[in-house]
């Protein structure tokens, strides 16, 4: 297995076999797993059908609604024990495009991490309203800030890793969900010293389905930049304290 596409689901019967289809099409040599955390509206049982006649197509049945950031730790162990090299995580609601896939993949020729972003020149957000605009932007400006990242789009869900950089990162201990989820998936490649690009690419609105966004998502997110933030603050004071002699 070369290039594992994760993709968590909950509730989204309605979406997933349009992207898997798309998906196939676009990354036809790829493997794709569905994470689907007991949905109700029977999306695994569509996934199912899908993998049946697309190929390549896997499906996780998990017990319960453990939450976004624990599909995508379970699911890029899955990958990581079946001996993937490229783990691309990518939501199952068709705001991202499928037809992206190979340039996030191309990307990691000379690079570590790639990110799909919305705010880089080229990049794009559609159907959004200003203030919801406004709080994505404000939310990145922020954590960027706060933890030193180059990245523009912290926050996207749309990105591409080399196998590699899970070999440092210990998935057992990355708690956050949501938002605060890619974040900290950031974070940590950087502070590994990681190579991460942006490449643009245009956000859709979902149509179909409910968002799984939440008040207590973005919150939990900027609680957790806060604390990394200080945290890295402070470990810079210190470091200035002892290179300066002071104890």
């Amino acid at each position: 297995m070369h290039t594992l596409v994760i993709v968590p689901t909950y509730n989204e019967a309605k979406n997933i076999g349009e992207v898997l289809r798309r998906a196939r099409a676009a990354s036809p040599d790829a493997d794709i797993l569905v994470v689907d955390d007991e949905s109700p509206d029977g999306t695994a049982d569509r996934a199912d059908a899908a993998a049946a006649e697309l190929g390549g197509v896997h499906v996780l049945r998990r017990k319960g609604r453990a939450g976004f950031g624990d599909a995508y730790r379970a699911g890029f162990t899955w990958g990581l024990d079946r001996g993937a090299r490229v783990l691309v995580q990518m939501d199952a609601d068709l705001s991202h495009d499928p037809a992206m896939l190979p340039a996030l993949v191309a990307g990691l020729s000379d690079h570590d991490l790639v990110v799909g972003s919305r705010y880089v020149p080229g990049g794009s957000v559609a159907q959004w309203t200003r203030r919801r605009r406004f709080l994505s932007r404000a939310g990145n400006m922020y954590a960027r800030f706060m933890l030193g990242l180059g990245l523009h789009d912290v926050t996207s869900g749309f990105r591409a890793y080399r196998a590699d950089l899970f070999r440092s990162i210990d998935l057992n201990k990355v708690r956050a969900d949501g938002y605060g989820f890619q974040i900290e998936m950031a974070y940590l490649a950087s502070q590994r010293g990681a190579r991460m690009k942006e490449i643009p690419i245009r956000f859709l609105d979902r149509e179909r389905g409910q968002s799984k966004m939440s008040g207590a998502i973005v919150t939990e997110a900027m609680k957790l930049v806060t604390k990394w933030g200080l945290a890295r603050m402070l470990d810079k004071v210190r470091g200035v304290k002892q290179s300066s002699g002071f104890s």
